[in-house]
């Protein structure tokens, strides 16, 4: 692993924030891997090269490719209706307005929901604290605990295929997992996904599994510092296939490679072919744009978006960049994020891909954004 890296901009990045863990990798393996500050500010408990952080979001890429896998293997079809394997989709309806006591009003969709709007974020659905109407309408019935079916089942904000909403739909495509696959999601990844990969402290972790040295959330206080917040995404009645993964920077530089060797784990263990890696890494929604989100709940999530003034798409798993990014990444680069401040991207024509992990709220953080781009210019300078 290369330590020569001059870091001096990242390191003065990362000051702002607790502290973060930072990678670059190439096709062979990482070419760089700091921590950086604390795993949680308030105890003082050190940051370590090997902290396990919840990945919250950046879940969904690994999560797809499970998905893609089962496609491969004919027990899940891109383009059939997902109804037939996830009931609760089989007959969607499209919110079209309020009542006079502010109910939803809804009419039936389009056409079906498939796996493939699923991944890419078009099939209508959305999250409670990104679309305003997404939270109006789970306020006009009762408010469903965080981490239960409820909070994953809404009407849709448009019919299948005919926008791009960043959404609950992941944790929908990690129940068609489990359902074709007659297991739970975590047993589907640790044997088909982790082991290849050798992402030995990756998995599904609610409040009682993570270990004592894990990073915790934080948030920034008025007079300044840090308070740390119980919030666990492992945590809920299902696991969730749209954010409920922790585990360490070094397993998922591991994951990062396996896309930039087109499917393959460092032994040569292939773990998707080249058709379903085309479908993972191409954008799927032209001439739709990908990437842009609002916020309903500010104080979770800042309103987001990657690449101000670009066409991007999104593939199976990925954000793709539509042009060269202010920080370097090509055109064509796959990247996406999770909402405790933590982001990746993967270039696949150069060879190389990093990840940035923090743990704080709101998403969007500015200094984290600052030290993600800081980690990018160290690879392409």
């Amino acid at each position: 692993m290369r330590k020569f890296l001059d870091d001096t901009a990242l390191a003065a990045a990362t000051a702002a924030l607790p502290g973060a863990v930072a990678l670059l990798t190439d096709r062979t393996g990482a070419t760089y891997l700091r921590a950086f500050g604390l795993a949680d500010a308030v105890a003082g408990t050190p940051m370590h090269e090997d902290t396990v952080f919840q990945l919250a979001s950046m879940t969904k890429a690994v999560v797809s490719l499970a998905a893609l896998q089962l496609v491969e293997a004919g027990k899940l079809s891109l383009d059939a209706p997902i109804g037939e394997v996830l009931p609760a989709l089989a007959a969607p309806g499209v919110l079209c307005g309020w009542d006079a006591e502010g109910r939803a009003l809804t009419r039936p969709a389009a056409g079906p929901i498939t796996l493939r709007h699923l991944l890419t974020h078009t099939a209508g659905l959305g999250y409670s604290f990104v679309q305003p109407d997404v939270l109006r309408y789970f306020k006009s019935t009762a408010l469903p605990a965080p981490g239960s079916r409820a909070a994953i089942t809404m009407p849709l904000l448009f019919d299948p295929g005919q926008g791009w909403e960043y959404s609950v739909a992941t944790d929908w495509v990690g129940l068609a997992v489990e359902a074709a696959s007659d297991r739970t999601l975590g047993d589907y990844l640790a044997e088909h996904v982790f082991a290849p990969l050798g992402m030995t402290a990756t998995a599904f972790r609610g409040t009682a599994e993570m270990p004592a040295a894990a990073a915790k959330v934080h948030v920034r206080v008025p007079e300044g510092g840090w308070k740390t917040i119980p919030v666990n995404l492992g945590d809920g009645e299902f696991q969730s296939g749209g954010g409920g993964l922790s585990g360490p920077a070094r397993d998922y530089g591991a994951f990062v490679r396996m896309v930039l060797n087109d499917g393959r784990a460092a032994d040569g263990t292939v773990l998707l072919g080249p058709a379903m890696v085309a479908e993972m890494t191409r954008n799927q929604i032209a001439p739709l744009r990908a990437g842009a989100m609002g916020t309903s709940m500010p104080e979770i999530a800042a309103p987001y978006d990657p690449f101000p003034g670009q066409h991007s798409g999104w593939s199976c798993a990925f954000l793709v960049s539509a042009e060269r990014g202010p920080a370097g990444r090509p055109a064509g680069s796959l990247s996406w994020a999770g909402i405790f401040n933590t982001y990746y991207w993967i270039d696949r024509a150069g060879g190389i891909g990093g990840v940035l992990l923090s743990q704080l709220a709101p998403f969007g953080d500015s200094a984290a954004l600052s030290a993600f781009a800081a980690l990018e210019r160290m690879a392409y300078v």
